[in-house]
């Protein structure tokens, strides 16, 4: 096993996986010798991500806001004998130009918001545990955020209460169910620049403001999650659960 390989013999479904930070990691994952599970609600997306990989990587549709669409991704990869040991609950939307201060904020953008973000991961680490109960634990990592944690997203209501809920949801099932084997940590990324924030990517005065309050001077790249992902889903965390694991250029200190 070469120091690149620290999870060979792990099987990791990552969601979100066919582009952003969920790609970067899933890609990561299968270069340290992971069999890797790229799910996404867009199928295409997905299949295009694990089309030049090969036998250690497959793709499977998921919207993670539908239970049936989990369970069944999760019945599919148990069927196979693909059952992840390690789960990245990475997918999520942030609605800009929707989400607002609670004042002026619609029921529907809250909703959604709330639907894929907080009852996704629940639907998620709901089937990953189950899942893992069956072949003796894993590796739990959930996608947090500073707006969880301090008001950087005042006026996305939704998006940091989402994210809040996130954090709460790692601690209880990381309570929960370490005596069984299963750890359950979170990772706290500030401003990362995907296509998730194109708005912001796409607005100079937007951009300066955010990475202004970064410590590091600079905006997040998918890269910079990839290393304490590794570490979450290796054995070298074995002793971590419950955790929140800021990557945020210092944001959090201020």
């Amino acid at each position: 096993m070469t120091p690149r390989q620290r999870l060979e013999g792990k099987t990791a479904l990552v969601t979100g996986a066919a582009t952003g930070i969920g790609r970067a990691i899933a890609d990561r994952y299968v270069a340290e010798g992971a069999r890797v599970v790229y799910a996404d609600r867009d199928a295409d997306g997905a299949a295009a991500a694990v089309a030049a990989i090969g036998a250690s990587a497959r793709a499977v549709t998921m919207d993670i806001s539908l239970e049936a669409s989990v369970a069944a991704a999760f019945a599919e990869l148990a069927e196979a004998g693909w059952t992840p040991g390690v789960v990245v609950a990475n997918a999520g939307v942030q609605l800009f130009g929707h989400d607002a201060e609670i004042a002026d904020l619609d029921l529907e953008v809250w909703q959604r918001t709330i639907d894929v973000n907080l009852t996704g991961t629940f639907l998620t680490v709901k089937h990953a545990v189950r899942g893992m109960l069956q072949i003796g634990g894993g590796s739990i990592i959930l996608t947090g955020s500073p707006t969880a944690v301090r008001g950087e997203g005042s006026d996305f209501t939704a998006y940091s209460a989402s994210k809040a809920g996130i954090h709460g949801l790692g601690r209880t099932v990381a309570a929960a169910y370490a005596r069984r084997g299963i750890r359950v940590n979170t990772v706290g990324p500030a401003y990362t620049e995907t296509g998730l924030v194109s708005a912001i990517v796409d607005d100079p005065e937007a951009r300066a403001a955010i990475i202004g309050r970064i410590p590091m001077g600079r905006a997040g790249s998918p890269a910079d999650l990839e290393g304490i992902m590794v570490f979450l889903a290796s054995e070298e965390s074995a002793f971590a659960t419950g955790a929140v694991f800021a990557v945020d250029g210092g944001m959090t200190t201020l």
